[in-house]
């Protein structure tokens, strides 16, 4: 991780060698439609059905209201992965049901544009928000779960240490089915070994 810029309200930026991660803001409203518009084909079988307003106006201002209060409460904490080279948009990874406690964990999820698929974007994306979850945050785990047919996230998950823990029966409504779900982990021990 090259840094960490100081945050207030706006949630923090986090600096690396080939992505700048950030939360969404309104401005972002255009550059995500089209990337996410562009790549739909791309993204529709590893996600929820897409609403039929998925990319309005309107549901990205619910979206952000979300995003905000998940972060507000500590629940949540979404980013955008920039691309350095570029300054585009590339997609999305999220920290979600962030629990403290005797639980200290939270869930993993991301999306990438389909036309920065494939360029280690993604890797070093997972490897700053690990950074940021086991030492900001003071998690103690790390959860994914992915679709057993999902090769690419397969793949980013264990080039990034998370290790299969099981199969999680009709798990989750993707692309309008339930579907099975491979369940990968990784704590923070592990983590720093890894480093």
């Amino acid at each position: 991780m090259l840094g960490l810029v100081p945050f207030g309200n706006s949630g923090p930026v986090i600096v690396g060698r080939n992505v700048l991660l950030r939360m969404p803001r309104p401005r972002d409203h255009a550059q995500w439609a089209a990337l996410r518009s562009e790549s739909r084909a791309f993204l529709e079988p590893w996600e929820p059905r897409w609403a039929a307003d998925e990319l309005s106006a309107a549901a990205w201002k619910q979206r952000l209201r979300r995003y905000r209060a998940d972060y507000a409460q500590g629940g949540g904490l979404a980013f955008f992965i920039f691309d350095n080279a570029s300054g585009r948009l590339a997609g999305g990874i999220n920290v979600t049901n962030i629990r403290h406690g005797v639980s200290q964990c939270g869930s993993i999820g991301y999306w990438m544009g389909e036309s920065f698929a494939g360029r280690g974007l993604m890797h070093e994306a997972l490897q700053l928000v690990m950074r940021h979850c086991f030492g900001t945050l003071r998690l103690h785990r790390l959860e994914a779960a992915c679709i057993p047919q999902n090769e690419r996230s397969i793949r980013v998950l264990e080039k990034a240490g998370f290790r299969r823990e099981g199969l999680l029966h009709a798990y989750l409504k993707i692309n309008g089915r339930w579907q099975d779900h491979f369940l990968y982990a990784l704590v923070a021990e592990e983590a720093a070994a890894q480093r």
